[in-house]
């Protein structure tokens, strides 16, 4: 076994043990094969299905959707909140659960200058607060949330009130992760297109009147070029590092797929994302924005350092 499907192991046992009500998982690489799957889920909330992990999940979504699909259970509940789902995770889905719930059909959302709706055939929920959580997807995936907990009221009832004060409590680190500083700070672990097309509309939307640096490291696996060519009009400098990881791409290549994009951009390579991170405070000035994105391990060293005040 590997580490992880013997960590999970491990954690099954645990969660056996300690008379839980609830257990959520999130499932790991695809779905079908994924040790997190081991048991039936009462439900399977599906979010937007992006392309991703090619090499083992395949090259496009109908065939990803497929693996994704392996989580729904027989006579369970499945979530659907991709707001175009594939023909083939809906056909799964309806072959095999007891219920589906599919976004635009049988549940949708929207927003306002004051914060936003959601409603189903069951219920309705108004004037909702935002979370904490920043752009439009996250309400895409928020809304998936609330038809989950409301096709489970019968079994674990959550009221209105609890879902109201809970939501703008509701942040998670490293998802355009704003720190209040002078530069303005971002950290995002986007690292395939569809994530960084996100993290690119959010800075966006965000009002800076200075420029923007960007620290980046990313994995030798994913689509470079594409998840360059989707921010590069978003960032006026950018500084390259390596990651020290065998799945690390190194800060050459990336900036060789940058410059293949657009030969005039401003950026430079680093050893690693401590060098690259330092170079780019020393030229952001207060008014500028540094936003660290590409991967997890990316994310990680500056969140260490910042907890570490180094």
């Amino acid at each position: 076994m590997t580490y992880f499907e013997f960590a999970t192991l491990a954690a099954f046992a645990i969660f056996s043990q300690s008379n839980l009500d609830i257990v959520l998982l999130e499932v790991g690489l695809g779905g079908r094969l994924d040790a997190t799957n081991l048991f039936p889920a009462d439900i399977a909330l599906i979010t937007s299905i992006g392309i991703d992990h090619t090499d083992m999940l395949g090259e496009d979504r109908e065939t990803i959707a497929v693996e994704k699909a392996g989580i729904i259970h027989a006579g369970k509940i499945a979530v659907i909140a991709d707001s175009e789902p594939p023909r083939s995770l809906v056909s799964i889905a309806n072959e095999k659960a007891g219920k589906v719930f599919i976004l635009n059909q049988d549940y949708s959302y929207g927003q306002n200058e004051q914060g936003w709706w959601w409603q189903s055939t069951q219920k309705k929920l108004p004037d909702l607060p935002f979370s904490g959580l920043h752009g439009y997807l996250q309400l895409n995936n928020l809304s998936g949330v609330l038809m989950s907990i409301i096709a489970l009221q019968d079994r674990m009832p959550v009221s209105d009130s609890t879902i109201r004060t809970v939501l703008p409590g509701i942040k998670l680190a490293g998802r355009f992760q704003v720190i209040d500083d002078r530069p303005l700070v971002i950290l995002d672990v986007s690292h395939n297109p569809d994530s960084i097309a996100l993290l690119a509309a959010n800075l966006q939307q965000q009002d800076v009147t200075g420029k923007t640096y960007a620290v980046v490291a990313m994995l030798k696996d994913k689509n470079i070029i594409e998840s360059l060519e989707k921010i590069i009009s978003s960032i006026d400098y950018w500084y390259f590092a390596g990651l020290g990881v065998s799945r690390g791409e190194s800060p050459e290549v990336l900036n060789a797929a940058l410059k293949k994009l657009n030969p005039a951009t401003n950026s430079l390579a680093y050893t690693d994302v401590n060098e690259a991170w330092e170079h780019a405070l020393e030229q952001a000035g207060n008014d500028d924005r540094i936003v660290v994105f590409g991967s997890f391990h990316t994310v990680g060293v500056i969140l260490e350092r910042l907890t570490l005040n180094i």
